[in-house]
């Protein structure tokens, strides 16, 4: 069985994921179809790679993925196909790609050419469910598409390191269900820049001195629990996915507040690692 996987800024309230599943279905005998998710803020392209780089790995190869976020053609904005890591991604070439592959090199990426076939307002159920079906029948790329060697880079999302390196200069890529504020300030660049030094953590008017390896870390279960300090207790970690993740223990964005409400961060907002 095909597995094709969505995600997409659509939501759930139009008719529009239903009628690309029905699509599918249509067009692929055998095929399961996972929602990643719909919930993509509008046109957000870190926040659309974040999610698929970091759970496309857990399908099996030959999953088909399609990613509907920012996905009309333009002579800016091409259709395109890449086969990487086992996988198969269909999206338009608007810098999300390179973030998802980062250091590891695609085995295909072709430029989708079915357009003269297709009169469409709708891409991603007209052009990539078709894209789609046809890689699900064993179907080569190169007979949808023109190979290509090139997609469009996102540079400016990646953290800056100063000339002294002795601080890390990031952002705020995606908040998650919780309200935590999730950078692109990974582990691995954490580790090479702080060799070990003492640092601090700077958003906004907070600061953080100490990175912990989980949540519950950060409270003191050795004081009874009618004194502890828990309620807005602020975390920083490394979240499963190595990026630095601010959050705040056991928040609640629609009750006691979250990370983001509290800290006043958003997507974009700086935030800087000061090494001593």
């Amino acid at each position: 069985m095909v597995q094709v996987t969505l995600t997409t800024d659509f939501g759930l309230k139009d008719y529009s994921v239903a009628v690309i599943k029905a699509a599918l279905l249509d067009q692929i005998s055998e095929v399961n179809i996972i929602d990643i998710t719909h919930e993509i803020s509008p046109y957000n392209l870190t926040e659309t790679a974040y999610i698929i780089k970091n759970v496309y790995a857990a399908f099996p190869k030959g999953s088909i993925h399609i990613i509907g976020v920012e996905s009309e053609l333009t002579p800016e904005n091409i259709h395109i196909a890449m086969q990487l890591n086992g996988h198969f991604f269909i999206g338009a070439d608007n810098g999300i790609f390179s973030l998802i592959k980062e250091d590891i090199m695609p085995e295909k990426i072709v430029a989708i050419t079915i357009h003269n076939k297709v009169n469409t307002s709708f891409p991603v159920l007209d052009v990539f469910v078709q894209v789609a079906a046809h890689i699900a029948r064993k179907g080569t790329l190169e007979v949808i598409g023109k190979p290509i060697q090139k997609i469009k880079e996102l540079t400016d999302i990646k953290p800056v390191i100063n000339t002294e390196r002795n601080q890390i200069i990031g952002s705020v890529i995606y908040i998650d269900n919780y309200g935590n504020v999730i950078t692109n300030i990974t582990q691995k660049l954490f580790k090479e820049i702080g060799k070990s030094r003492d640092f601090t953590i700077f958003a906004r008017t907070v600061k953080f001195k100490e990175i912990h390896s989980s949540y519950s870390e950060a409270i003191d279960f050795s004081i009874p629990k009618e004194l502890r300090e828990e309620d807005g207790k602020k975390v920083a970690l490394f979240n499963v996915a190595g990026h630095l993740e601010l959050a705040i223990y056991k928040s609640n964005p629609n009750t006691v507040g979250s990370a983001s409400s509290l800290y006043g961060l958003d997507y974009r907002d700086l935030i800087t690692i000061q090494f001593e």
